[in-house]
């Protein structure tokens, strides 16, 4: 029952995905790009300090342990600002298409570290609905060359990994609201400390209204993908719930064919199906056989 709330929850993270970097790509024109994160992790985490209250959470995050902090600070540095860094710089020197390849080559190395540190088990429903994944992955973004930039997006992707199997265990003692704070309170410190040093901070003094605006939009989207994903995150395999991610693709394509009228060439829409046949294979089953296996032991309950 517990899996089945972490599916419906890391699906609707994928849906709030795809629209939100059909969003974000109006907000990013003319912002710099690492002023623009900072600004989202901040407003987030203040919008998740208000849902802690509301929740009655307080208490428990007042009485985290210096482990417990030291946890949420390397979840901060780990996937809620180094990597983000690492990623924006990377991208002025590479093509999108390179970048969106590696980046949703994600749910590999999280199921990697999962399997080595997590002890999380395999089977051959995964891995056959990752080779599908990798192939939609292929047929979507087609990566042409590896250099400088296209490592650091690849370290980029696996420091996120990492943070989210780093998350998956902390989970098991604290809330998703409250993990999803540490990532962005102190991913906004360690990004703040970083415009500081590189004399960008100022730029957040001389924000248009218009951009403004776009923070606010975005961090609502932004809020919504980190509560429902570290909360789904809480009762899901580290390697299902970064795997179903990759539905958010499809998503943001389908609205820009709606609203732009930006048409899905044949090769991309092959490579959506794909993605959507692996994403079918962890949930779709996964909820056929949970349905089965609560039907067969109604009927065994009343026989007895």
């Amino acid at each position: 029952m517990q899996e089945k709330k972490g599916l419906l929850l890391v699906l609707l993270t994928a849906i709030i995905s795809g629209t939100s970097i059909f969003a974000n790509s109006f907000a990013v024109q003319g912002f710099n790009p690492f002023v623009f994160n900072f600004l989202k992790n901040a407003v987030v985490a203040v919008f998740l300090l208000s849902l802690i209250l509301l929740l009655k959470e307080f208490p428990a995050l007042k009485s985290l342990s210096r482990k417990q902090l030291g946890q949420l600070a390397a979840i901060g540095l780990l996937g809620g600002s180094v990597p983000f860094l690492l990623f924006f710089y990377a991208l002025q020197l590479t093509t999108a298409i390179n970048a969106g390849f590696l980046h949703k080559t994600l749910f590999i190395w999280a199921a990697l570290f999962a399997f080595l540190f997590l002890k999380e088990k395999l089977d051959k429903r995964f891995t056959a609905a990752a080779i599908l994944l990798l192939a939609g992955n292929f047929f979507l973004f087609n990566i042409s060359s590896f250099g400088l930039p296209e490592a650091l997006i690849l370290l980029a992707t696996m420091l996120w990994a990492a943070e989210n199997t780093l998350s998956k265990n902390v989970l098991k003692k604290l809330s998703g609201s409250i993990v999803a704070f540490g990532r962005m309170f102190f991913g906004s410190i360690f990004i703040l400390v970083f415009l500081a040093l590189t004399n960008q901070a100022g730029q957040l003094l001389i924000l248009s209204s218009n951009q403004i605006n776009w923070v606010l939009i975005t961090s609502a989207f932004l809020l919504a993908f980190v509560f429902t994903f570290y909360s789904g995150l809480k009762h899901l395999p580290v390697h299902k719930a970064t795997a179903i991610l990759l539905l958010g693709q499809p998503i943001t394509s389908m609205l820009s064919f709606a609203f732009l009228g930006k048409a899905v060439p044949l090769q991309q829409a092959f490579g959506f199906l794909l993605i959507l046949a692996g994403v079918f294979l962890i949930t779709g089953l996964g909820f056929t056989l949970y349905s089965l296996k609560s039907r067969g032991f109604a009927l065994a309950a009343r026989r007895n």
